[in-house]
């Protein structure tokens, strides 16, 4: 009997994404994390005018920091479906916190045809799918290591993507009014079937959100 683990990517449909996960979303986002944000973090938010109201998008933001997930949630006002790292998910206690926020886990060597199918499903709620292009949390400073992923989602589901740039959110503090996150909603970028061009309008975007250097892929 083998004793390695294994997280099978589980397709979601339209009906996990639901009153009750929206709920405890809004909860942990909005109210547990929102007053840290508000009384330790003095967050700062700009761009708010560049949310669409009507459509359907995919947030797409740097990811500097395990708070970043939250911030997307806390700074939009539809619920957001987040494609995490299947790795998350191999614990209970966290497979269970994880899935009744909306996130579903995902291969990040292979995007699997089980992600598309969520991704699709989540298109058909009124939640919004949301991902970090880097894949994992990358040094403040710089922009790098984006996988087209994001950009073959943005195509397949026809949706266009808002870049969101996060500066100061890798700052762990704990005092009230101690620390400073930066948060800017960029103009939207739309989908392509030029992978490579969304890729690189995804980094200059965010490179001109934070200031951050947009070092694009070799292979791009």
């Amino acid at each position: 009997m083998k004793n390695s683990k294994k997280v099978d990517i589980v397709r979601r449909t339209a009906k996990n994404f639901n009153l009750w996960r929206r709920f405890f979303q809004h909860f942990v986002s909005k109210v547990i994390y929102g007053l840290q944000f508000k009384f330790i973090y003095k967050i700062e938010v700009e761009g708010k005018e560049n949310i669409p109201k009507d459509c359907k998008f995919i947030v797409c933001g740097n990811h500097l920091s395990v708070l970043d997930p939250y911030i997307l949630s806390y700074i939009l006002p539809k619920p957001v479906a987040f494609m995490a790292k299947k790795e998350l998910f191999e614990k209970w206690i966290m497979k269970i916190f994880m899935d009744w926020q909306g996130a579903f886990p995902v291969n990040r060597e292979k995007l699997d045809i089980s992600t598309i199918k969520t991704a699709l499903e989540v298109k058909n709620t009124n939640w919004v799918l949301g991902l970090f292009p880097q894949g994992t949390r990358e040094q403040s400073g710089v922009i790098e290591n984006i996988h087209k992923g994001f950009a073959g989602l943005a195509r397949t589901t026809k949706c266009n993507i808002l870049p969101v740039g996060i500066v100061g959110s890798e700052n762990i503090k704990w005092c009230p009014f101690s620390g400073k996150i930066k948060v800017k909603i960029g103009e939207m970028i739309p989908y392509s079937e030029d992978l490579n061009k969304v890729v690189q309008e995804w980094g200059e975007a965010i490179q001109n959100l934070t200031g951050f250097k947009y070092i694009p892929n070799q292979a791009n």
